[in-house]
């Protein structure tokens, strides 16, 4: 055991608690008030707790919920990866255990979006709007180069002395990103994010991108609600110092054909462009940006 492998079943939330699911404990946190209730979906490797600053601006208007899903985060442990279905169907049973009224507006980061996609298609019912915050798409390998497939980025992922080697910059990025974080929020998450269990699971959720999509695409597209897709075109340094510039420039390109055809897909659908940020900085950097994209579909999902 390294110094980092705090056991999370010792690691207890700084914030919100815990709904137990088929016998399993989901960390949850909820704030503010009505609805359409807004629901966060994180990406693989991020926690609810990531999303603390743009919950904290939307409960301002109306209910926010940020949770872990089940295996990540302060959840109790469970294999990974799991199929959307599994993943989507727990959050239902999560919302529903909180006596948190649907219709909801689902925000997608990253995974999160295969998550929201696949709940969508399961309870479309229950969906009144989604935000795509530079989100999976099941249609990801139509629009980006071979180099950026999905099954090249399942290649990508780093083995245990790449992670190694990588620990003190990890920890320095997250230090920097929790800056303006309360402390008693800050200090916990930094620690358990440089677990070594929470960061087995974000590798693990990373590991079958390809059969995600193939899941996705045996159900329908997405239902005809208000959306507001952000799509990151912001320079990554990370991305650049491992990737040639032709395909850095082609995936930019690629991810905002993809969100043009996902927003087009539906009757009340926008894009917007963001260049100032990259796709894990997204909602540290511009909270202004992602509150008012959730602002805009709760008003839109509201209208009759």
């Amino acid at each position: 055991m390294t110094k980092n492998s705090t056991s999370s079943a010792r690691l207890a939330p700084p914030i919100g608690g815990f709904q137990e699911i088929d016998g399993r404990r989901i960390f949850v946190h909820r704030s503010g008030s009505g609805g359409p209730a807004v629901v966060f979906l994180p990406g693989a490797g991020a926690v609810g707790l990531d999303y603390f600053g743009v919950q904290e601006g939307v409960s301002q208007f109306t209910t926010a919920v940020v949770y872990d899903r089940g295996g990540t985060g302060y959840s109790d442990p469970l294999p990974l990866p799991r199929t959307a279905a599994a993943v989507a169907t727990e959050l239902h049973e999560l919302l529903r255990a909180q006596d948190i009224a649907a219709p909801y507006v689902l925000v997608a980061h990253s995974l999160g979006g295969a998550y929201a996609h696949r709940f969508a298609q399961l309870y479309p019912q229950d969906v009144a709007g989604l935000v795509w915050l530079d989100a999976f798409h099941r249609d990801w390998d139509d629009f980006m180069p071979p180099a950026a497939s999905l099954a090249a980025t399942e290649r990508m992922a780093p083995d245990p002395e790449q992670l190694e080697q990588m620990r003190p910059a990890l920890r320095e990025m997250r230090t920097e990103l929790l800056a303006n974080y309360p402390e008693h929020l800050r200090q916990p998450l930094i620690e358990a994010k440089g677990s070594d269990e929470w960061i087995r699971a974000g590798i693990a959720e990373r590991s079958t991108l390809v059969e995600l999509a193939t899941e996705l695409r045996a159900g329908p597209k997405i239902p005809d609600v208000p959306v507001v897709a952000l799509t990151v075109v912001g320079d990554d340094p990370a991305q650049q110092a491992l990737t040639s510039e032709r395909t850095v420039q082609e995936m930019r390109d690629g991810r905002t054909r993809m969100d043009a055809a996902l927003v087009s897909s539906v009757s009340h659908g926008e894009q917007r462009i963001l260049s100032d940020t990259h796709h894990h900085r997204l909602c540290f950097d511009r909270p202004d940006a992602v509150v008012q994209a959730i602002r805009d579909v709760v008003d839109r999902a509201a209208r009759p």
